[in-house]
């Protein structure tokens, strides 16, 4: 049996991690910039080089970048490409960091890619976002989720394109478990019909950060609140006996046979 040695990263929040072309790539929170680890195996990401793959010096969008998340979606003509997801700010005030897009110029995750667009989760611009997290059902349809204000909570709205809001956001009430101070992190799995809504609950600093579960058919109207079940107890918890302390902001991926 072969066996790998967590963690993949030591200093790694917000992880981001895909299969691609005989290859994983990695990607997590730097501040500064986004960065990206290849390899064949997993195992080999703990020793894999970080390579800068973007990095942007524009005012409003210099500074605490987070949560890099990227997805091979159809361009404006149908081809495939890479679109990178990210949080970025002006490095001021915390409350102005927004939701950014790069295009890749080609199907390499590592790029390189060209600014894209700014996600425009509010019509004025004027709320806090972060946390963008792309949902494609089996038909196509593409829906972005994030934590926003009012409220630090989780919101939902459909996509035209990779990089352009349509209609009306939708607030999505998450349970916190005892904790009321944010909701975000929101991811998908999609298995068997079903579409799983994974989020974070509770303060990144506390041990009690916890992860949340909504559910929904497949076939539903996402952007319908009542489509979506709470699962009423976290996914993942604090564990004091294992040493396990506020799991939060995930992502999952495959096998390499897609299991």
């Amino acid at each position: 049996m072969q066996t790998f040695r967590n963690p993949l990263k030591a200093d790694g929040p917000d992880p981001w991690l895909v299969y691609h072309a005989g290859y994983y790539y990695l990607s997590t929170t730097s501040a500064v910039d986004i960065r990206m680890r290849k390899a064949r195996r997993l195992a080999d990401l703990s020793s894999a080089p970080d390579t800068i793959i973007w990095r942007d010096p524009t005012p409003d969008r210099c500074c605490d970048i987070w949560a890099p998340e990227y997805y091979l979606l159809p361009d404006a003509n149908g081809a495939p490409r890479w679109y990178l997801y990210y949080t970025a700010s002006d490095g001021i005030e915390d409350r102005n960091h927004r939701l950014h897009i790069a295009e890749s110029e080609g199907t390499d995750p590592m790029g390189p890619y060209t600014y894209k667009a700014r996600l425009e989760t509010d019509p004025a611009n004027a709320y806090y976002a972060i946390d963008g997290s792309v949902l494609r059902k089996a038909d196509g349809s593409l829906y972005l989720a994030w934590a926003g204000h009012p409220g630090h909570v989780l919101f939902l709205a459909s996509l035209s394109d990779p990089w352009t809001i349509v209609g009306e956001r939708v607030y999505l009430p998450a349970a916190g478990f005892g904790c009321s101070e944010v909701r975000e992190g929101p991811v998908f799995l999609q298995r068997n019909g079903k579409i799983f809504l994974v989020y974070s609950a509770c303060d990144t600093g506390k041990p009690d950060y916890q992860m949340g579960m909504l559910v929904a058919d497949e076939g539903s109207d996402v952007l319908d609140p009542k489509s979506w079940t709470q699962v009423p107890a976290p996914v993942f918890a604090r564990a004091d006996a294992n040493g396990v302390f506020g799991p939060g902001h995930n992502h999952f991926f495959t096998s390499p046979d897609g299991t």
